[in-house]
């Protein structure tokens, strides 16, 4: 008798959809005989990585079959002086997504329940179902987190509470008086996650650096990343910072080796590089105008963002544009998976990048 993948697989398995990632250029160009494509769908740095960076991954190149410092030494030492943060609080990741599910799965249960907020990221239910938990999702207010209605969310068996800040895909951001208090309110059998991927690129007033909160809340795990304005998508690399007793659970349930020794030392030759980081920052400044002064001119509303993406609303359903983009050689992000089906995601890329989309897309919606 033939068996049934499905029927053997875990319960909370069964209903999950891959995460889908933002179209390589590389299948675009084979897909549509399209040539010089133009990527804005994944929020990666368009400056790309750190020159500091870039030379101590060719360094380490001759040392790959090594295995990596299992514990990443050297660059949890550099975090730890440029957050002010002990190496005991520290978990490193493949990438930040890593450190999501290291959190579900040491705090989680089936049976259990895990808080979000609709249009977050797609990888907190992704991790919920998969550890056999309950999702509950909250209903957004003006496209991101209703806290009041989170903090209504949590019971007895919510273990867990996830809050992007800024959030992906709407860009949205929590103020630190009301992130601040709602946190100092979840019970202290909860969890708290405050990812800050895109922290780097904020500088709106009252944002909130939550590390400052965690000597004071033991319960409250903030992750970052180096896929974001450090440009090392391609590398995988993220970090948890928490309590240390909260880290010695992650790192128990963290795979061996779990960052490449070349992610470990240019992640940490990234940090020392601030000229880089500034310039990141003045890039996606001066980009996002171009692109909302773009949106203005053609009459779309957006949604203001904090982060390096910005979410454009194009009245109507978006996965016709989308596929118009595409044969034009710009690849966005389609967000209806996220409750969005009106709009698209759209990263900040180079000027003549945003330039290019902006014509695309007035080509593509003139021509309806």
């Amino acid at each position: 008798m033939e068996s049934d993948p499905l029927s053997l697989a875990a319960p909370g398995v069964r209903g999950l959809e891959p995460y889908q990632p933002g179209k390589p250029i590389e299948e675009l160009e084979r897909e549509y005989g399209v040539r010089n494509a133009v990527k804005l769908a994944s929020n990666e740095n368009p400056l790309g990585p750190s020159p500091k960076a870039l030379e101590a991954a060719r360094a380490a190149l001759a040392g790959v079959h090594r295995y990596p410092d299992g514990n990443g030494f050297v660059l949890k030492r550099a975090l730890a002086e440029r957050l002010g943060v002990g190496a005991s609080q520290l978990t490193l990741g493949n990438g930040s997504n890593d450190v999501l599910e290291l959190v579900a799965r040491a705090f989680v249960t089936p049976g259990q329940e895990v808080v979000f907020s609709a249009h977050a990221f797609a990888v907190y239910p992704i991790v919920t179902r998969a550890v056999g938990a309950t999702a509950v999702e909250v209903p957004a207010r003006d496209w991101g987190h209703d806290l009041t209605a989170m903090r209504a969310a949590i019971g007895a068996r919510t273990r867990l509470v996830f809050i992007a800040n800024p959030n992906n895909p709407t860009g949205t951001w929590l103020k630190r008086d009301a992130l601040e208090s709602f946190l100092k309110d979840v019970p202290a059998h909860v969890i708290a996650v405050v990812d800050e991927a895109y922290f780097e690129y904020v500088h709106e007033p009252d944002y909130p650096d939550a590390l400052a909160w965690i000597g004071r809340l033991p319960n409250l795990v903030v992750t970052r990343t180096f896929s974001k304005i450090y440009g090392l998508a391609g590398l995988r690399a993220g970090y948890a910072v928490s309590d240390p007793a909260v880290a010695d659970l992650l790192n128990r349930v963290r795979q061996p080796f779990n960052v490449n020794g070349i992610a470990l030392v240019a992640c940490a030759a990234a940090l020392a590089d601030d000229a880089h980081v500034e310039r990141s920052v003045k890039l996606n400044r001066d980009g996002m105008r171009q692109l909302t002064e773009g949106f203005r001119r053609l009459g779309l509303d957006f949604i203001p963002s904090a982060g390096n993406f910005v979410c454009v609303d194009l009245g109507r359903a978006a996965a016709p544009v989308y596929e118009r983009l595409l044969r034009e050689g710009v690849i966005v992000r389609p967000v209806a998976n996220y409750g969005m089906p009106d709009h698209l995601r759209v990263t900040v890329g180079l000027p003549q990048e945003n330039e290019r989309f902006i014509k695309a897309l007035e080509k593509v919606t003139s021509d309806e």
